[in-house]
């Protein structure tokens, strides 16, 4: 039993990840049909996780509402939403003004995604909206030379990409460049450009790196064995 649950999963994962290191830099047909082959079956297993997903949530909704725990209204909320989206999608449902039928264009499920889904998205970002400016309200208290950096740099990004951004440029005195390109004084859209091209994407492009790193190092320690969480342990 433990040869199942602990050794054949460690070497499994380091069977597939030896074959996918080793495919990536064998450019041959037969490589490139081992990679399709590994891609499909990653789409099968999705699959089963999901429902696996499905059926783990809706079970923790239930326990909510069996056990009435503060604001378990809105487990009723999800389980009812999720069995009506799965019949309007699944059955050859007919109601006055859906001429299609199941996930058609004028069906019944997509009515729905239209009309409710869509609405509720914009309404959630909308209320985010918000919420990162009362955050950045706080956020831009310039109460060290960092925190007075980011606020100065943070107006100019918001006035320069504005439409007040081009209208100061365009009333600002101008300059003429050695090169004979005319300047403003003070072009915000210019100087955000700036910004966002050269301090802004370095710091991305670092972001970035050091992300690639360290899911090189993952990738290592879980073909290797040394990281076993996937097995829903922490050894």
């Amino acid at each position: 039993m433990n040869l199942l649950k602990r050794q054949l999963p460690v070497f499994i994962a380091f069977l597939a990840g030896l074959l996918l290191w080793v495919q990536f830099y064998v450019p041959t047909q037969s490589s490139a049909a081992l990679q399709e082959n590994f891609n499909l079956w990653v789409r099968i297993i999705s699959a089963f996780a999901a429902i696996l997903g499905i059926l783990a949530a809706m079970r923790h909704h239930a326990q909510r509402i069996q056990q009435r725990k503060a604001g378990f209204a809105f487990s009723w909320v999800t389980i009812i939403s999720f069995a009506v989206m799965t019949l309007a999608g699944l059955l050859p449902i007919h109601f006055p003004g859906f001429a299609e039928m199941q996930n058609h264009d004028a069906g019944l499920h997509q009515w729905l995604y239209d009309n409710v889904m869509l609405p509720m998205q914009a309404t959630l970002f909308a209320t985010l909206a918000f919420f990162i400016a009362s955050a950045a309200f706080r956020a831009f208290r310039a109460r060290s030379a960092e925190a007075a950096a980011l606020l100065i740099t943070a107006c100019i990004v918001m006035i320069g990409r504005v439409p007040a951004g081009d209208l100061l440029a365009i009333h600002m005195p101008h300059f003429t460049a050695a090169s004979g390109t005319v300047y403003s004084y003070l072009d915000l859209p210019k100087a955000v450009d700036w910004l966002l091209n050269v301090p802004s994407a370095a710091a991305q492009r670092g972001i970035l790196l050091g992300v690639t790193l360290s899911q090189v190092a993952i990738s290592v320690r879980i073909i290797f064995g040394i990281e076993r969480t996937y097995m829903g342990g922490g050894d």
